[in-house]
């Protein structure tokens, strides 16, 4: 054994793992009122464990009004109430630990709920001692403190009529934003930390948590767009001035066993952003989930704007990242998640050519270099929902955005387009398990309607089908822990003189792997660039039963395996 494969043996267990995300209100509902909740994570632990995944990220359980699916706390002690109770949370971690799983629980330590009880207090008076727990400014001249945009539209600054002043919340009005200036407000964040540590996590998913920072001044924000009143201000509430003094603090305090993983949600995050975060001798963290690569719509209108990505710009992000971390920090690898669209039907092809897309889609993600993330449904690659109107969503992000816009007279046809291709809730219908009503996902109504496609794809339909996607996602994962190259080995692009194929080397004591896709639903003339000494070469995985040299068909993906 050399030094390098010493090392690799030492391997943090997150380098190696895969993590299967659940979003528990769309997973599995087992006591008939249309939300999902623990005891039907319980119920599929072993179809979890099947997939040969190692952990599970668990989306927020907290107690919560639901103004934005638990990203409003009201209560960092308790599970919410549509979920289940802390004894039903014990039993899943004792027979997750059972099954050999961790189990990563997700933080909202940036703002609460306005109905958290530090909150109801702090609105109370300007004298409450609670005040402070919070970020409260008063008017400037006539107006609001500043002209910030709210993440979720419109104002960042809420009116409290009975104490006279402002408050200020990046999200949700009902989502007020903590004061991390505050040492009691860290100090009680800690011990909130503390508990679920105290519970047997593994680990910790922070949400938003590079805004904990915000410019102490709160300056207007340049004018971008003369026809809105707010001005987008990230600049100012992004990677503030005292977030890495605060998340240091963190870190020191509570976050400094090796065994429990740290995930920074980190939106507009560069490589060398990220490794302020995460470099491995001086980080505060272990992972971010940046979003530069799902955000690769090179137009201006933001989220919603018309634009679309293209393959060379996600190809461009993808290696800077896997460049930038190299050796230093270390990737999270996903296309979809909570907060994201379907994968198959933003970067892939969710009628024609399903299957082949969705199978490709997973072999370029996985066989990168960091940790891969599968969220829920994914592995049987279900895809975005159209619902016919704007009644059927149920994300605060989207209904706010549809509400401002059709006030300022943009038509309901365009916006529920946009909405099709870019609202939360394409992610957050629930999960198919079978072909009966509702998706096997409930017997009543749920929470959400499910998919119209659950007919076609689902878990049970799947599960006996070899060429499935869901046993393609096995095949998968079963692959990169049989080849310490796909985790351990370095990265290099490969030029395809293609703007739709995206092609990478991974290299590893004389293995390498050359993994091939295109991301087209076109053949497309191309011969494997494989290097003239190179022996014992296999293809070790892909999404066509055959190995057709001379191009790559439809959404194809091809992985060489051979020694130079």
């Amino acid at each position: 054994m050399n030094s390098v494969q010493a090392n690799e043996q030492q391997t943090p267990w997150w380098k190696s793992a895969v993590i299967y995300q659940i979003y528990p209100r769309s997973f599995l509902d087992t006591n008939g009122d249309g939300v999902g909740d623990l005891r039907g994570i319980i119920q599929k632990l072993p179809y979890i464990k099947s997939l040969g995944v190692d952990a599970i990220w668990l989306g927020p359980i907290c107690s919560s009004p639901n103004d934005d699916m638990g990203y409003d706390v009201s209560d960092y002690r308790q599970i919410m109430t549509e979920f289940g109770t802390m004894a039903d949370f014990d039993e899943l971690m004792s027979l997750a630990k059972a099954a050999e799983l961790k189990v990563i629980v997700d933080l909202v330590l940036n703002h609460s709920s306005d109905e958290h009880s530090w909150f109801i207090e702090s609105r109370s008076s300007r004298d409450n001692p609670y005040r402070d727990y919070y970020i409260w400014r008063d008017a400037k001249g006539n107006g609001e403190p500043s002209n910030w945009e709210s993440v979720f539209s419109g104002s960042t600054w809420e009116f409290d009529e009975a104490s006279g002043q402002y408050y200020l919340h990046l999200y949700s009005r009902k989502q007020p934003d903590l004061n991390w200036e505050n040492p009691e407000v860290r100090r009680e964040l800690f011990n909130v930390v503390q508990f679920w540590i105290d519970k047997g996590v593994d680990g910790f998913r922070l949400d938003t948590i590079t805004t904990i920072s915000k410019a102490p001044d709160f300056p207007d924000a340049p004018v971008v767009d003369s026809t809105r009143s707010r001005q987008p201000a990230t600049q100012y509430y992004m990677n503030g001035p005292r977030m890495m003094e605060y998340l240091r603090e963190f870190h020191d305090v509570l976050l400094s066993d090796p065994a429990l993983v740290t995930i920074g949600e980190a939106p507009g995050a560069t490589p060398l952003q990220a490794l302020d975060l995460i470099d491995s001798k001086a980080g505060v963290m272990d992972m971010v989930i940046q979003w530069e690569h799902t955000e690769a719509d090179p137009g201006t209108g933001g989220k919603w704007g018309p634009e679309w990505w293209t393959v060379p710009h996600f190809r461009k992000i993808m290696s800077a990242w896997q460049r930038g971390l190299a050796g230093k920090g270390w990737n999270t690898l996903y296309l979809n998640n909570h907060d994201q669209p379907r994968a198959v039907s933003r970067f892939g092809d969710d009628a024609k050519y399903h299957s082949e897309s969705a199978k490709m889609l997973a072999t370029c993600i996985h066989l990168l270099q960091g940790t891969p993330f599968v969220y829920q449904g994914e592995e049987i690659g279900m895809t975005n929902v159209a619902f016919a109107s704007i009644g059927d969503y149920r994300c605060v992000e989207t209904l706010n955005m549809y509400q401002k816009e059709r006030a300022a007279g943009v038509s309901d046809a365009t916006l529920m387009e946009r909405i099709h291709r870019k609202s939360r809730d394409n992610a957050r219908t629930p999960m198919q398990w079978t072909g009966k009503p509702n998706g096997g996902f409930t017997g009543a109504k749920p929470w959400i309607a499910v998919n119209p496609n659950y007919a076609a794809i689902n878990v049970e339909k799947q599960e006996d089908d070899v060429l499935s996607v869901l046993n393609y996602y096995r095949k998968l994962i079963a692959l990169r822990k049989s080849n310490p190259v796909i985790v351990h080995g370095s990265y290099a692009d490969v030029d395809t003189n293609s703007d739709w194929v995206y092609a990478f080397k991974r290299s590893r004591d004389g293995t390498e792997l050359l993994c091939i896709n295109n991301f087209s639903a076109n053949d497309i003339p191309f011969r494997a660039p494989l290097p003239s000494n190179a022996d014992s070469i296999e293809v070790i995985i892909g999404n066509y039963e055959d190995d057709y040299a001379r191009s790559v068909r439809p959404f194809e993906t091809r992985v060489y395996r051979y020694r130079t």
